[in-house]
């Protein structure tokens, strides 16, 4: 079952490509629903993604499709798909690339940003559920996605700087060598390179000022791993 505005937004999207064939903004969608911010569409698109009614098309900038209907819109089965489409993406980005604030544009995704991390002495995350944060659609892939502010110059060398904005995918994994977020002890949150050792767990700053600390796998918990970065100037 769809929420109202949900159940709004569905068919703004369809009859807005049949009166002019191409995707309306965000902006008009956020105008069209009486909404204050972008990030309320952004939740309510992931809603409606993640019910079945919609797909956004990877790597394609404004581009959704339309799966199906509610009944009481379609009134008959059969509701053939349709495509909303716009521009072409941008390449994706390598990870640790900074991205300047203007590449984002209009089409920017609304990631939720949970607070600062310490890219030097671990600090307790702030979780924080009502910032949100405009990333380009091409950094970030399928699954869950945050956003933290580094704090610290332990990863400098990786190119990760003090202020920056790292796009964060959730998940309990990482492969040997990635930029994680690792939770230690249940309470200190850091941002380093893991690294695994005969049985520990080595979290490594990316700064020769730093040392790297090792630990028992079971006092640390993968929270997340790096797929992007954003730097404002």
């Amino acid at each position: 079952m769809l929420t109202r505005k949900q159940h709004e937004l569905l068919t703004y999207l369809q009859k807005y490509l049949a009166d002019h064939g191409v995707s309306p903004s965000f902006d008009e969608m956020r105008d069209a629903l009486g909404l204050k911010s972008k990030s309320g569409i952004h939740r309510l698109i992931t809603g409606l993604e993640e019910r079945g009614f919609i797909r956004r098309l990877p790597h394609r900038a404004r581009a959704i499709e339309v799966l199906r209907l509610p009944e009481d819109v379609t009134g008959r089965a059969g509701f053939a798909p349709a495509v909303i489409q716009g521009g072409r993406a941008e390449p994706r980005k390598p990870i640790g690339r900074p991205v300047q604030a203007s590449e984002a544009g209009l089409e920017a995704s609304s990631l939720p940003l949970y607070g600062r991390i310490a890219a030097g002495t671990p600090i307790e995350a702030l979780r924080n559920e009502d910032r949100f944060v405009e990333v380009p659609p091409t950094l970030i892939g399928r699954g869950k996605h945050y956003a933290l502010e580094v704090e610290g110059d332990s990863m400098i060398d990786a190119g990760i700087h003090d202020g920056d904005t790292v796009i964060i995918e959730e998940t309990d994994y990482a492969e040997n060598g990635a930029i994680v977020v690792a939770l230690v002890d249940g309470e200190e949150v850091t941002l380093k390179r893991l690294r695994r050792r005969q049985g520990a767990i080595a979290l490594e700053p990316a700064n020769v000022n730093y040392e790297t600390r090792l630990f028992p796998p079971d006092r640390v918990t993968i929270q997340g791993r790096l797929v992007g970065l954003i730097r404002r100037y």
